[in-house]
């Protein structure tokens, strides 16, 4: 039997399981998985930060719901893939982290980078496992492309720098398998939904991410049923389009009409939603929940039913039960509260007075000079909520935010990512300053790997929706402000095509130019730094910690920042 090295086995396994590209940084123990990456099929991309690296493979890996690898060294090298791993194993995007190790004749030796990575990436992984012994190469290898792509989430093999270089046997033919089960609830448990949903006088569809590939089952029901459909923001772009009967958003980051439809329901069907905000559930309603994974069951708010089903199978064996509804009022009187939130939205997105920039103006722009099929990311904070209201989803378009995870810097190196694989497309990443600057040198691997991403800075001056947070709670804003470098000069002297932009005068032209380079390009924008996110519906409290922080600034001198605060959102 012929042998091979063990880092080829590896490289060879990931290839069957459908990788295309990894992502890290070269070095030290990694040195004969790059080699042999190097004489495979699999796209190396040189990344600045293992942070950046793991994100960008979460982001591809998401968006073609392909297996994507990501790789480095032993010690800090595999350890700095920890948050970018975080946050592909949140968003369900099927990634493999090959993290090196020291030697094992080294390892529990407290050698010099040796750092235990099972306990680590166990707490981020659906599979972690180290390859002790050469013949387990491919085995561990199969396992873990199996799990990832399987359990949707990461998986990490972690691997001894000596052990990589050995030669083994090729052995037993392990191989990952993706079967495509057909999953749904047994009939008598859709008959109980179906009494219930026949019962009920006010029903409110609440639609989540596991409703991908169901949208046309959706529509289908609450047309027969009547009912609005409300939608989480990982769901926007599968419920969004198309959908006559969509109110949006609920929670801190939803709509007016999203949060209605939920609230004033008395039947609220939960589909492939996990939503986890307890507080945004009605509380007088009978819960229904189905969902593919049974421990997602009434984990964030009791329900009556709870079942298992994939949505498009469920709805479709649902739907023959269900009494078609002629009682239209609840619908209606949604539909109207859908177009007052609609013209509140369109208000938020006007130019300011005397060339103010509201982010929702620039975000507007984007969204009007962008592709039909354009992938947008935005940063956690206030871009992805302003990605969320404001970019409008067609059905070809796509959105990816942090919201499982809420990381702060996620935007960009997850453009590069979507980027590299899917070439044809327009990838937008709608960055915040403090997180652009957080992974700023990423912005080298977008013109070294000629990936022509284009960077919308929202630069406001500081860590806008921390000053938010301090605000509504009554407090000072604290070590939130940023002293920013003009990123548009920086992205000119690493390679962008680049612009600032002050003035909302000049903000459509520069837009429109910045979109339609060909290469790596990014737009620098002032924006209003007092502009509030306000939630669907403000609570007396928040009002009054507000007033609490506008006596609080006055009294400490800051009477011009409340001045600013009020003009900007309720004068302007």
């Amino acid at each position: 039997m012929s042998k091979k090295k063990v880092a080829d086995i590896i490289i060879e396994t990931l290839q069957q399981a459908g990788v295309k590209r990894c992502y890290g940084i070269v070095g030290d123990t990694l040195n004969h998985i790059t080699d042999a990456i190097r004489r495979s099929d699999i796209e190396w991309v040189h990344m600045r930060h293992e942070e950046a690296g793991a994100m960008a493979a979460g982001g591809e890996a998401l968006l073609t719901g392909r297996l994507t690898a990501c790789a480095g060294t032993c010690g800090p090298g595999s350890l700095h893939f920890v948050n970018g791993l975080f946050e592909a194993h949140r968003n369900r995007a099927p990634v493999v982290l090959i993290a090196t190790q020291v030697a094992t004749s080294e390892m529990g030796m407290d050698f010099p980078q040796e750092v235990d990575l099972k306990p680590i990436y166990d707490t981020c992984s659906h599979f972690c496992m180290t390859i002790h012994s050469p013949a387990q190469a491919r085995r561990v290898t199969a396992l873990a492309a199996q799990a990832a792509l399987n359990k949707r989430g990461a998986a990490v093999i972690i691997v001894p720098g000596d052990i990589s270089q050995m030669e083994v046997d090729e052995g037993l033919p392990f191989r990952p398998h993706q079967p495509q089960p057909v999953l749904r609830p047994s009939d008598a448990e859709l008959d109980a939904i179906a009494e219930v949903l026949n019962a009920g006088k006010r029903i409110t569809l609440y639609c989540g991410s596991g409703c991908e590939g169901a949208e046309r089952e959706i529509v289908a029901l609450a047309a027969k049923i009547q009912a609005p459909v409300a939608h989480t923001s990982r769901a926007k772009d599968f419920i969004e389009p198309n959908n006559p009967f969509n109110m949006g958003m609920t929670g801190i980051l939803g709509v007016a009409s999203g949060f209605r439809a939920i609230d004033a329901c008395d039947t609220l069907l939960l589909l492939g939603a996990d939503f986890a905000w307890s507080q945004f559930y009605p509380n007088e309603a009978k819960l229904i929940q189905i969902d593919s994974d049974a421990t997602h069951l009434g984990r964030r708010h009791p329900v009556d039913i709870g079942v298992v089903g994939h949505i498009k199978e469920t709805l479709e064996a649902l739907l023959p039960r269900l009494h078609a509804r002629e009682e239209q009022a609840f619908l209606r009187n949604s539909l109207k509260h859908r177009e007052q939130t609609l013209q509140q939205l369109a208000e938020e997105e006007q130019p300011g007075t005397d060339g103010l920039i509201h982010p929702q103006y620039l975000t507007r722009l984007i969204d009007l000079h962008a592709d039909d099929d354009a992938i947008f990311t935005a940063d956690g904070g206030s871009p992805m909520v302003w990605l969320l209201r404001h970019i409008r989803s067609n059905g070809r378009r796509r959105t990816l935010t942090s919201l499982v995870h809420g990381t702060m810097a996620n935007a960009m190196p997850e453009a590069l990512g979507i980027k590299k694989a899917l070439p044809q497309r327009q990838v937008i990443s709608l960055s915040g300053d403090g997180g652009l600057a957080m992974l700023l040198g990423d912005l080298l691997t977008a013109v070294q790997e000629n990936i022509p991403i284009k960077v919308i800075v929202y630069n406001n001056g500081s860590l806008g929706f921390v000053e938010m947070e301090q605000k509504v709670e009554g407090l000072l804003d604290a070590y939130t402000g940023l002293t920013n470098p003009d990123f548009a000069r920086l992205a000119e002297v690493i390679g962008f095509y680049s612009r600032r932009v002050e003035h909302a005068d000049t903000l459509e032209e520069a837009v429109r130019d910045v979109l339609s380079q060909p290469g790596p390009a990014l737009l620098d924008v002032k924006v209003n730094r007092y502009e509030l996110v306000m939630p669907p519906k403000v609570e007396m409290s928040q009002v009054l910690h507000t007033a609490l922080y506008s006596a609080k600034a006055v009294l400490a001198g800051r009477g011009k920042e409340v001045e600013e605060l009020v003009r900007s959102n309720f004068a302007d």
